[in-house]
């Protein structure tokens, strides 16, 4: 089977292969029995179209750096995520990212001369296969509705990354990003602050000096809503925190973290 180029693979992913009636005519797709495969991820790639709803449930940061994006904090140090139970599955009630959702399938480039993309898939997943259990990828030669509706919203989630990629744009000429930093204490450590680097926020002194006008077109565009939605989700940075405490997985050492990845969505 051929491979799609992988010179750097995104989060999650081990291995992609493109999709297709030849090679997997009679293969499922089944169901992921726990969230192990991003238990150990801290940081998840956002879209600006998830803002309203991501900032319920997690902090919303930007990544260092000249091209910033931004990501849903589900743990406050690398490898830490405080959303998985104990029994490997993801939280109830929580707003899931689409990133997340997408996987093990994803949208790839199979030739680096052409800006076509197909429908690919990871293989190590352990949920794509010749099962006998699962929704079929394939009738024959054509795609199932389960396979369109997979390729929907591959496309939707790329579509939503184009705006997300403007959305940071807009950002970066309104000149109003700054390196983040947050210090937290804990009640039995007062004089001990843990301080949290390496990500981005909206600078609010530089958003209260935007001209009227400026402000008046970023309500009007939607741009205004996403920034305030970033902002209200920097109150949930102490409420991770004590979740990670009470789990027992801030470290003993204070090192400064997050190490937020530089990763693309």
């Amino acid at each position: 089977m051929a491979t799609a180029p992988q010179p750097q693979l995104p989060l999650f992913y081990k291995d992609l292969l493109p999709l297709n009636s030849r090679d997997h005519a009679d293969w499922k797709v089944g169901t992921f029995e726990d969230a192990g495969f991003l238990a150990s991820s801290h940081a998840i790639p956002l879209t600006v179209d998830e803002f309203v709803d991501a900032q319920r449930d997690y902090p919303i940061v930007f990544t260092a750096g000249e091209n910033p994006l931004p990501i849903a904090l589900m743990g406050l140090n690398e490898g830490v995520n405080t959303y998985i139970a104990d029994d490997g599955k993801l939280e109830a009630g929580l707003y899931v990212p689409a990133y997340i959702r997408r996987y093990p399938f994803i949208l790839a480039k199979l030739s680096k001369d052409s800006d076509d993309m197909s429908l690919c898939f990871d293989p190590t997943a352990g949920v794509v296969g010749k099962s006998a259990d699962g929704q079929a990828l394939f009738d024959g030669t054509n795609p199932t509705e389960y396979t369109n509706s997979v390729l929907d919203f591959c496309k939707r989630f790329e579509e939503s990354g184009q705006r997300t990629r403007s959305f940071l744009t807009e950002l970066k000429k309104l000149d109003i990003l700054m390196d983040g930093e947050i210090a937290i204490t804990r009640n039995d450590m007062p004089d001990t602050p843990f301080v949290y680097r390496g990500f981005q926020m909206v600078d609010e002194k530089k958003l209260r000096e935007i001209p009227t006008e400026t402000v008046e077109a970023l309500n009007k565009n939607g741009m205004l809503m996403l920034i305030h939605a970033h902002l209200f989700s920097m109150n949930l940075m102490r409420t991770l925190f004590e979740r990670q405490s009470l789990q027992g997985k801030v470290p003993l050492k204070n090192t400064g973290a997050p190490a937020v990845p530089n990763g693309t969505v």
